[in-house]
C-alpha cells in the first residue's frame, strides 16, 4: 500500500498559531511532536518509501526538516491551491507511472487518532477489500456527541466481516448539521462522523475522475504526458491552475455509485483538530478541567484552554469556558463555544492587509 499524507492546508481556525508560512500540521498542538510528525510516526509499519506527503511548495522545506525519513522523490508539490479533488487525483496520477495496481490511501497531516492499533488494523483490512472487490473504501469513526463542525455519513446494513471487522453499506453523506440534527444523527445510531481516511485502487479511483471530474483529470495527465518536455514547470501550474477548486467529496465520492463505497466502522480516538476547542476536548485536564501549555496562573479559572507561547506571564482570575492563546505577536481571547468565529478574525485581518499577522 503507498499512503499519500494530505499536509497543504492552512488551518486558519487554529489562528494565531497556525499561519500561511506555519500551518497548523507542523505546529505541536498535542504533544511535543508536531501534527505532521505524529501522523508519519503513526504509519510505521510501512517502509518509508511508501509514505508520499502532497503539499505546496511554500510548506516543502519545513516539512522536508520534519520528515527527513522521507525520500526527496515522494513529495508531491502542488503548485496551487485546488482542493482534495484536484490534489487527490494529482497524486494518484504522480503515483499510476510505477504503480498502477497498486492501492492508496488518503491520510490527513492534521488529524489526531489515539488507537493507532486499531487504525492499522483499519487500514490493512481496508487494503484487503479495494483490492479484492475494487470498491472505494472510508474509515469512519462512530460520534461521540452531536458535533456541528464534521460531515456525517449515513450507514445502511452490514454487509460482511472480514479478520473480526465490520464492513458496512454506504448510504449517502450529511454536510455539517445544526444542533438538533446532530442530536438525531447521534440517536440514531446509523451516521458516522466523515474522517476523509480513504483507501482504493490507484486505477479504479482514477477511472472515477475520467467519469465525474473529466476536465480536472485531462489538465493533470497532460502534466505526467509532458513530463520530459522544457517547459514541463509551465505546463504544471497552467495545468494545475485551470482545475476545478472542489472536494473530493463533492466530485467524486456524492456522484458514484452506492454500491461501489464500503464503510469501516472505528475506534480511532480521533480528531480532526481543526479548533481550538477541539483541541481542549481531547487533552488531559487539570484539576480545574482547564488544559494549559507554557507559562500562566490561574485563580478561580476554570474549563479553559491557555497557550502562552510568549515569555511572558499570562494570568487569570474569575474565569471560565474561554480559550486564550498568546503569541509574540498577537494574543486571542475567544469564548470556547464560539470559537470557530476564529476564521472570521483571519479574513477581517486579510481585508485589513496585516500580511505580517496572517
Amino acid at each position: 500500500m503507498k499512503c499519500v499524507i494530505l499536509a497543504g492546508g492552512s488551518g486558519t481556525r487554529l489562528w494565531p498559531i497556525s499561519r500561511q508560512s506555519e500551518p497548523k500540521q507542523l505546529q505541536s498542538l498535542i504533544s511535543e511532536k508536531t501534527l505532521l510528525q505524529e501522523t508519519i510516526e503513526r504509519l510505521d509499519f510501512l517502509d518509508s518509501k511508501n509514505i508520499y506527503i502532497a503539499t505546496n511548495k511554500e510548506y516543502l522545506q519545513e516539512i522536508k526538516n520534519q520528515a527527513k525519513q522521507i525520500p526527496d522523490e515522494n513529495f508531491i508539490i502542488e503548485p496551487a491551491m485546488r482542493d482534495t479533488a484536484t490534489c487527490i487525483c494529482y497524486a494518484a496520477l504522480h503515483l499510476n507511472q510505477n504503480f498502477p495496481d497498486e492501492v492508496m490511501s488518503i491520510i490527513y497531516a492534521d488529524h489526531l487518532i489515539k488507537n493507532k492499533t486499531e487504525f492499522i488494523e483499519k487500514l490493512k483490512v481496508a487494503e484487503k477489500i479495494a483490492k479484492n472487490e475494487n470498491t472505494l473504501n472510508i474509515i469512519e469513526v462512530k460520534a461521540k456527541f452531536p458535533n456541528t463542525n464534521l460531515g456525517y455519513v449515513k450507514i445502511g446494513k452490514r454487509l460482511e466481516e472480514i479478520d473480526g471487522h465490520e464492513i458496512y453499506e454506504f448510504l449517502e453523506f450529511k454536510e455539517k448539521p445544526d444542533e438538533e440534527t446532530a442530536q438525531k444523527y447521534l440517536e440514531s445510531y446509523q451516521y458516522l462522523w466523515n474522517t476523509g481516511f480513504y483507501v482504493w485502487k490507484i486505477s479504479e479511483i482514477l477511472q472515477q475522475y475520467q467519469k465525474f471530474l473529466p476536465k480536472t483529470y485531462k489538465n493533470l495527465k497532460e502534466i505526467f504526458d509532458n513530463f520530459d518536455k522544457t517547459n514541463k514547470n509551465e505546463i504544471i501550474v497552467k495545468n494545475y491552475s485551470a482545475c476545478e477548486k472542489i472536494s473530493i467529496d463533492y466530485a467524486i465520492m456524492e456522484k458514484v455509485k452506492k454500491s461501489k463505497v464500503r464503510i469501516i466502522p472505528a475506534s480511532l480516538g480521533w480528531s480532526d483538530i481543526g479548533t481550538w476547542s477541539s483541541i481542549y476536548d481531547e487533552l488531559d485536564k487539570d484539576e480545574n478541567q482547564n488544559v494549559l501549555k507554557g507559562e500562566s496562573l490561574n485563580l478561580d479559572t476554570k474549563n479553559s484552554l491557555i497557550y502562552n507561547y510568549t515569555d511572558q506571564l499570562i494570568t487569570t482570575s474569575g474565569l471560565k469556558n474561554l480559550v486564550i492563546v498568546a503569541t509574540k505577536d498577537s494574543i486571542l481571547v475567544t469564548r470556547k463555544d464560539k470559537d470557530h468565529g476564529v476564521k472570521k478574525i483571519v479574513e477581517e485581518l486579510r481585508k485589513k492587509e496585516k500580511k505580517n499577522l496572517l
